[in-house]
């Protein structure tokens, strides 16, 4: 057995069973999962691997964007100096923007790349992967913690190109004319960052559309997870504001979709998890009024000891339930460091006023008690709304928050948040994530969660991310958020809760990393997890932020909508082209996803 599966075994004989609900959702969905004969996809010198040819063929089709892969990337001084630059990463097609995960994956080029500039190339992908039975990949932003953008032996389709973004004033989705009023929206390619989009919606258009926080990540690969940014609990998931996607599905017919058109694909798409159901080529999101300003609030307490640090949890816990867990907060409270409580957060529909004025009897509290300090004293900063992902006006305001991409030609919009550096090529040793349900914050509860999470803390740092939990969103958005693929836990969590660690990059060239060290980390991470999971056994996991090796993945990820969209998969997909660990359908294949299982 794995340590994952020794240590679970070791929890789970000191926790409540599954309910019932859970255990009759999973049996449902092993008895939706089709049979098949074993099936071996091919792989270089394998009989059935594409002539050369072939390939010259499918070049000639593709225009001449079919890139020849095969070895890794050469690590010469300069390039490694370029591994520090997420654009450029994303813009290597051998690369992806997380190197590896200690005895779980490593990233590794495909044999072939296709340079798709839109949805006919990708058809075209999709058909010679078919016809070839090769596996396939699929790469846009490249973020994957999971490595389900890259795969040696594989034909890749990288959608890098496709970054087009269009501001649209009224938009009604293809069969909903006279259905549905039109609507401020954007339409955005699948090989479009956040930062494109919110330089196109927010800087240049004056408008807001729910994306991620790192800009960097590519738009269809966040929707297709769910989909959470700074602030979620004021506009909900991403994946609520889809209208409809352009995708090609595994039959190679490229399909509009949206809640007239194939409404099943279309809601598998909103959290069913990317590279399973269909490529998706182009998809409209909408966008919502900008409020005046933003703002964020940092600071950091330590504590003199276990006690205190204890009474510090509590404190920030009963205030939490007070005054974060609603439309105007979100991003990270963190306990980190010896005993140290780092506060970093954003706001909007507050003053700076008013939202010091929230801050200021926690700061009293504080200063008020000879146990604590402010090792970094709280600070309340205010922008307006539509210079946010403004990296100029921003680095004018707060010198260095956000690193622009300094290679030659690049666009001033397209810079990282100085504090997503540390990202760029990690290698993971463990991640865990768990969404909090906000009844752990009533106050005869409030106690077992401040005891978990001081427990949590004795082994390693965790975060609890306001954003990514709907727990105080309008009923709107929640209402919108049901209606996705994402699990269901998600609209009543006050926040994910996040345990997890790694190292610099190891890509092929550079030096190995400590797998000794990576070990012990990733084994002190599961303890720590274990501790929180003590108050919240049943609590899911966020497919994007999530640990490899989860044994439970199907209840985990996506719970009692599993099985719909296993049913999805098996209409779309029947024959299982569109593979990735831990995806929808996956457990029918090798962990590889070269050959299915009988």
């Amino acid at each position: 057995m794995r340590r994952r599966e020794v240590l679970k075994a070791a929890v789970s004989a000191a926790l409540p069973l599954p309910t019932a609900t859970a255990a009759i959702t999973a049996t449902a969905a092993t008895a939706a999962m089709p049979t098949a004969e074993p099936f071996e996809r091919v792989r270089p010198g394998m009989p059935g691997w594409p002539a050369e040819a072939q390939w010259a063929q499918l070049n000639s089709q593709l225009g001449g964007r079919l890139i020849r892969l095969g070895t890794p990337l050469a690590m010469t001084k300069s390039v490694r100096a370029e591994l520090a630059n997420p654009f450029f990463v994303g813009d290597t097609p051998e690369l992806t923007q997380t190197s590896g995960w200690v005895d779980a994956w490593q990233s590794q080029p495909s044999s072939y790349a296709v340079a798709a500039h839109d949805a006919a190339d990708v058809a075209a992908a999709v058909n010679f992967a078919r016809e070839h039975q090769l596996r396939l990949v699929i790469k846009g932003g490249g973020h994957s913690y999971q490595g389900t953008s890259c795969a040696p032996d594989s034909l890749l389709i990288w959608t890098r190109a496709m970054n087009s973004v269009a501001v649209i004033d009224g938009f009604v989705p293809q069969g909903g004319e006279g259905k549905m009023a039109p609507q401020p929206a954007v339409s955005v390619g699948a090989g479009a960052m956040w930062a494109d989009a919110y330089d196109a919606v927010t800087t240049r258009a004056g408008r807001y559309v729910q994306g991620g926080g790192c800009t960097t990540v590519g738009v269809a690969g966040l929707v297709q997870s769910g989909g959470f940014g700074s602030f979620s609990k004021a506009y909900g998931t991403a994946a609520a504001g889809l209208l409809e996607a352009e995708v090609v599905t595994a039959d190679g017919r490229v399909r509009i979709v949206n809640a007239f058109q194939d409404p099943e694909l279309f809601w598998g798409l909103k959290g069913g998890g990317g590279g399973s159901l269909a490529v998706v080529t182009r998809l409209t999101l909408r966008t919502r009024e900008l409020p005046e300003n933003f703002g964020a609030v940092f600071g950091t307490i330590e504590a003199d000891s276990d006690d205190a640090y204890r009474a510090l949890i509590a404190r920030v816990v009963e205030f939490c339930r007070e005054n974060l867990v609603n439309r105007h907060w979100g991003e990270q409270i963190k306990l980190e460091g010896e005993k140290a409580l780092g506060l970093s957060l954003v706001f909007q529909g507050l003053s700076r006023e008013q939202a010091m004025a929230v801050w200021q009897p926690f700061v009293d509290w504080v200063k008020a008690r000879p146990e604590y300090r402010l090792t970094r004293p709280l600070q309340v900063l205010v922008i307006p709304a539509r210079h946010f992902w403004d990296a100029p006006v921003l680095n004018r305001a707060v010198p260095g928050v956000m690193v622009p991409d300094d290679r030659s030609g690049a666009p001033p919009h397209h810079a990282v948040w100085a504090g997503d550096r540390d990202q760029v090529g990690w290698f993971i040793h463990g991640y865990h994530s768990a969404w909090l349900p906000a009844d752990l914050l009533k106050p005869e509860r409030q106690g077992a969660l401040v005891d978990a999470l001081f427990e949590c803390k004795r082994y390693w740092d965790v975060a609890l991310h306001l954003n990514k939990g709907l727990a105080g969103a309008s009923a709107d958005d929640i209402d919108a958020a049901r209606d996705t693929a994402t699990h269901p836990q998600v609209l009543n969590a006050f926040a994910l809760a996040i345990v997890a660690g790694g190292a610099g990059p190891a890509y092929a060239g550079l030096p190995a990393p400590d797998l000794t060290r990576a070990r012990r980390s990733a084994s002190t991470m599961e303890r720590a997890a274990a501790r929180l999971l003590k108050v919240a056994p049943l609590a899911g996991a966020y497919v994007s932020e999530s640990d490899f090796f989860q044994s439970d993945w199907q209840q985990a990820f996506w719970g009692a909508n599993y099985a719909r969209l296993l049913a999805a998969k098996r209409r779309y997909d029947p024959e299982g082209l569109f593979f990735v660990h831990h995806g929808v359908g996956s457990e029918g294949w090798s962990e590889d996803g070269f050959s299915r299982l009988v």
